[in-house]
């Protein structure tokens, strides 16, 4: 049984009906350092399982797995710590013979809290990384209005302008740094809806250059290969996408930047619409990490959702997307889309 149990990644400690223990695999002999598995068995379940709390107390006096109510089946789980004092999580199952029977042995279940710390510090990044991105833009709200309303008789019409204008601007990087986020909770909870159908993935691609192109002084080239299908998509989701993609390109890469639709060489029941510059391009080791939530490596400014947000949006629609470099020097970014099924006459 213990060859078995060694295979397990989580440490494991059973014990009997009589409360010592028949079982311990070697991750949990090593977690709780009593010396090999082999020398743990008999003894009882209380002096193996070394863990204790802040405030001194054992997992099975605080747990006492063996009494309490006879519906009883399990312990939720809980973190304890190791006698050298590393945090583990441990659940319990309690196995009863009969149905509100005594119980007749029980499994322990230990594993290293080191992957929960590493997510709360992940989810405190997030908050801290939220905090800012909102902040900024509301910051720039409230002070223009605050000025607005202290000094308005001495303000010139001018500056009224100005201050609502760049108020207004702020608004909206806020309102869609919001719509960001909104998509990110629905992308990573799968619960996307898109709004599908034959879509002319030409003409968006010309709708999102020319939205672009007043917008920035980078100049952006379009070419579109005659005679391509619609695509199967949410026309609203690939403007959001290709206007990422765009604006990623202006944002870190220089000279001039180029969009290509057309279809995809790798599978000709999709279209690809295919974005260079003229930058240094991506490293390969960053190729994975670009869109990772808040990647906003150099200076180029933005939330840092786009790509990841890109990227999900493609793939739900059954595409894909493709970082490499631009011969010549640069990067160049694949977007792909399914064609839309031909309808029989």
């Amino acid at each position: 049984m213990n060859d078995t149990l060694d295979l397990l990644p989580d440490g494991v400690v059973v014990a009997r009906a009589d409360g010592r223990v028949s079982a311990v695999n070697a991750v949990a002999a090593r977690m709780l350092g009593l010396g090999p598995a082999a020398e743990l068995i008999g003894r009882p379940l209380d002096e193996v399982l070394a863990l204790a709390d802040h405030d001194a107390r054992t997992w099975y006096d605080a747990n006492a797995p063996y009494d309490g109510l006879s519906t009883r089946t399990g312990v939720p789980e809980q973190s304890w710590l190791l006698p050298d004092g590393t945090e583990v999580l441990v659940t319990a199952r309690l196995h009863r013979a009969e149905r509100n029977g005594p119980v007749s042995a029980v499994a322990v279940d230990l594993r290293s809290g080191r992957g929960r710390a590493r997510l709360d510090r992940d989810r405190s990044d997030l908050v801290a990384t939220l905090a800012h991105e909102l902040r900024s833009p509301l910051t720039g709200v409230k002070g223009f209005v605050q000025a607005l309303l202290n000094r308005w008789d001495k303000l010139t019409d001018e500056q009224k302008r100005l201050m609502l204008t760049t108020a207004s601007a702020d608004a909206e990087r806020l309102s869609r740094l919001i719509a960001e986020l909104l998509d990110v909770a629905r992308i990573d909870t799968g619960r996307l809806q898109l709004h599908r159908r034959p879509t002319d993935l030409p003409r968006k691609a010309t709708l999102v250059h020319e939205s672009i192109t007043v917008v920035t002084s980078t100049p952006i080239e379009l070419e579109i290969e005659p005679d391509l299908p619609p695509i199967d998509a949410d026309p609203d989701k690939v403007m959001q996408v290709l206007t990422n993609v765009v604006e990623n390109a202006v944002r870190h890469g220089s000279g001039t930047v180029r969009m290509h639709v057309g279809r995809w060489r790798d599978d000709a029941d999709h279209l690809a619409v295919t974005v260079t510059d003229e930058g240094t391009g991506i490293a390969p080791e960053l190729r994975q990490r670009i869109f990772t939530k808040f990647w906003t490596e150099g200076t180029g400014g933005g939330s840092g959702l786009g790509l990841y947000i890109v990227r999900g949006l493609v793939r739900v629609h059954g595409g894909n997307v493709v970082v490499d470099d631009r011969p010549g020097g640069g990067a160049r970014i694949v977007t792909t889309w399914p064609c839309a099924p031909v309808v029989a006459p």
